[in-house]
């Protein structure tokens, strides 16, 4: 486990040709060791740790062109801050559901920040293991707790 110790529970990851690929909940992915193993496990250690507000992880998921172009507009969004899934849909020219449908589709979550984006009157969805209470935690763990109440 990359980070079995997290707030989210345990967590596991893929890679290949040297890059992030996936996010697993729960489970241990095929990254188990080396050089990449050993600095995912230390971001996301400190990550959860409140010291490390952005990865330096090399990622690498699959996705249409829409989906890359989102996958980075999430990257883009500050440790700590939020945008709606509006705000993303006016940004990318696509409705707001599009947005939503490649959000849940995120495969590499919490490095590629889906947890970041809320619905205009609420916290709406999270494809994490835990559902919402992961998404909060996360957002608690950002400091991006005043935006819940």
């Amino acid at each position: 486990m990359i980070a079995p110790q997290s707030p989210v529970g345990p967590l596991g990851l893929d890679a290949a040709d040297g890059a992030i690929t996936r996010l697993y909940w729960g489970r241990d992915g095929t990254l188990t060791d080396g050089p990449l193993y050993d600095q995912a496990q230390a971001e996301l250690t400190d990550y959860f740790a409140g010291a490390l507000t952005a990865f330096t992880l090399p990622l690498a998921p699959r996705g249409s062109e829409f989906q890359q172009t989102f996958y980075k507009a999430l990257c883009a969004i500050p440790y700590g801050e939020t945008r709606t899934y509006g705000d993303l849909a006016g940004e990318l020219n696509v409705s707001a559901q599009a947005i939503g449908q490649a959000c849940g589709a995120n495969p590499i979550a919490i490095l590629i920040p889906c947890h970041r984006v809320l619905a205009a009157d609420g916290l709406g969805g999270f494809s994490g293991a835990g559902g919402i209470e992961d998404k909060v935690a996360l957002l608690r763990l950002e400091g991006a707790a005043s935006l819940l109440i």
